[in-house]
């Protein structure tokens, strides 16, 4: 990975600043206070963020120590690098009250989601801890932080390796070997054998209690009874209910004239049997053809009527139409004129009086509907439509009179469930009463086995803490075996990891000064020479300092994903180093590390001048 360039929309001193970076070595120049250090740590907070501290901490911590100095808003910036080809842009604003973190692929143009998995990922699987422990080396600040040791020994566990070379085994042995003693004091004698006889006793006890006539059913049967006397309660309820409901029913019926449902299918047959005469007599009384053919007969009977009254002038008028030669017998005209008359008048008349007794017909049936349709439906009013409402009525009482009657057969039902359970609630007391008297003799038996089972749990616990305490010694047991183990374990692996890439550093870094180092567990360093370990605080202090750096960046090779790398980054690193000390550093990381990006702050320009005399290419920034 390689950084190619930042910008600072506010952050510290800088506001609206952008820094360009090259593939190899960077020089960033400045005199003290240019704000170098907030430059490189910047850069950190783009990889990992930057949180306020809360309460008091919050007054000194970074976020209030780098706070923009002129725009207050503008609390942030970009970071664009590139890996394995892909150019991407991490995008941060600080802010309390605007945070956000956004990572865009500018290969595709996408933004992408910053998970934990991806930004470890892209950070070559370095925490910040490692980050500030290893590449990046602040002012001054050569030595290893404390965060570092954690990072080293879950690095160390995942590889398999444990250990600490300078471990005092025999003390730590010691120590456990007086504890297994302490707890071996501990241990309570007879403890089992208590135990096993009081069980014995409470085995025999139980078995006495277990006869049929001390078997405990007294809370089973109080719940029996309980749950009876709710059933009776609901089972009254609900005939209650369907009383009230019988009653209501009843009444509607009554109230509406009928009995039962043969009542109803009458009632509704005779309604529809006088619709239909309403409808066949209406239809006949509307028929004009009957009074036209009264008025006619009461006309043929008028005309009749004059033959009678004229027989003379009226036969001699028939004789000239019909034949004038004829004469018509006087008596026998006045026969058939009289008998004509007759029959036309007896006719209207009965055409009249067939008439007006269709209308009395219809007025009486008309009299029956409306008062059937006004009794079920408050309107007299006669219709298809009054018929149709009038029979859905009488079906709404059809189904009435059915609900009735299942509901009486439910309530006769429900009294026979009632007299069973009431039957079954007098078992339940009985039952129950009997169950009072054994459990009063059985109280005497349950003393005696209560205080058995007290001893037994007092023993138990006993126990308990016995085999914890052996669990205990078992342990110390393994741990002193372990602890074998480990001290052999500990030389070979870590050795094998770390200090091996270590030695090659301090070679290279010091010019074949020193050619091995060893570290142990909590990073404390002897340098080796032919005759004796030398602790590294017994060495000048530019040497010093060298070793603790080929520690940094052996750490750095180590905890860095498949051999990935970062830029590394210094940080007045050097300000120790005398010129030829600097000289061979300087030679040393460019051909150690030449495919690596470095990035060097410095407040002198002799960086930059040694560089320059070996013929060293660098890109020089000034800030």
């Amino acid at each position: 990975m390689r950084f190619l360039n930042l910008h600072i929309d506010g952050f510290g001193k800088f506001h609206d600043r952008t820094v360009q970076f090259e593939d190899s070595l960077n020089i960033i120049y400045g005199k003290n206070e240019a704000g170098k250090s907030t430059l490189h740590t910047f850069i950190r907070c783009m990889l990992f963020g930057l949180e306020r501290g809360r309460g008091r901490a919050a007054r000194n911590d970074l976020y209030s120590k780098y706070e923009p100095w002129h725009n207050k808003g503008a609390y942030g910036g970009w970071l664009r690098l590139e890996k394995d080809g892909t150019v991407y842009r991490i995008e941060r604003n600080f802010h309390k009250d605007q945070k956000s973190f956004t990572v865009v692929n500018e290969n595709t143009g996408r933004q992408i989601e910053p998970t934990k998995a991806f930004m470890d990922s892209l950070l070559c699987g370095l925490s910040e801890t490692a980050y500030n422990n290893t590449i990046s080396i602040g002012q001054l600040k050569s030595a290893t932080e404390g965060g570092m040791v954690a990072e080293l020994r879950n690095y160390i566990a995942n590889m398999n390796t444990t250990g600490n070379m300078a471990l005092n085994i025999t003390k730590a042995t010691a120590h456990l070997k007086a504890k297994r003693r302490e707890f071996e004091l501990q241990l309570t004698q007879d403890a089992g054998k208590n135990y096993t006889s009081l069980l014995g006793e409470i085995r025999n006890i139980e078995k006495e209690i277990s006869a049929p006539e001390y078997e405990n059913q007294l809370l089973a049967y109080q719940t029996m009874r309980s749950q009876v006397k709710d059933l009776i309660a609901e089972k009254q309820e609900e005939k209650e209910a369907l009383l009230q409901k019988i009653a209501k029913g009843r009444q509607a019926l009554d109230g509406a004239q009928f009995t039962d449902e043969a009542s109803i299918v009458q009632y509704r047959n005779d309604a529809k049997a006088s619709y239909e005469e309403y409808k066949t007599v209406k239809a006949a009384g509307e028929r004009k053809l009957p009074g036209v053919l009264a008025v006619i007969c009461f006309l043929l009977a008028a005309l009749s009527f004059l033959g009678v009254s004229f027989p003379g002038q009226v036969a001699a008028l028939l004789s000239n139409a019909l034949d004038p030669a004829a004469a018509l017998d006087h008596t026998l005209f006045l026969t058939v004129c009289g008998g004509i008359a007759l029959v036309f008048l007896a006719s209207g008349i009965g055409l009249l009086l067939k008439q007006k007794s269709v209308k009395k017909e219809t007025a009486m049936v008309s009299k029956i509907l409306q008062e059937m349709f006004s009794r079920h439906l408050g309107d007299g009013s006669i219709s298809d439509e009054a018929m149709t409402a009038l029979e859905t009525r009488l079906e709404e009482y059809i189904r009435l009179s059915q609900v009735l009657v299942r509901s009486q057969a439910s309530v006769e039902e429900q009294t026979a469930e009632l007299v069973s359970l009431k039957e079954r609630e007098t078992s339940c007391e009985d039952v129950i009463s009997k169950q009072q008297r054994s459990q009063w003799e059985l109280e005497k038996k349950l003393d005696h086995l209560t205080h058995c089972k007290d001893q037994v749990e007092s023993l138990k616990r006993i126990l308990e803490e016995n085999e914890r305490i052996r669990q205990e010694i078992t342990a110390i047991d393994l741990a002193l075996e372990t602890m074998t183990e480990l001290s052999s374990s500990i030389r070979d692996s870590f050795g094998l990891y770390l200090n091996k890439t270590a030695s090659d550093l301090v070679n290279g870094i010091t010019g074949g000064i020193y050619n091995s180092i060893s570290v142990d567990e909590n990073l404390n360093l002897f340098l080796n020479t032919s005759t004796k370990l030398i602790p590294a605080d017994q060495v000048s202090s530019g040497t010093m300092d060298q070793v603790y750096l080929a520690l940094r960046l052996a750490a750095a090779r180590l905890i860095q994903n498949n051999g990935e790398t970062m830029p590394l980054v210094f940080d007045d690193s050097f300000v120790l180093y005398d010129d030829e000390r600097l000289k061979s550093a300087l030679k040393w990381l460019a051909k150690a590390f030449g495919g690596q990006q470095i990035i060097i702050f410095t407040c002198h320009r002799r960086e930059a001048q040694m560089l320059n005399a070996n013929g060293i290419s660098y890109h020089l920034i000034e800030m």
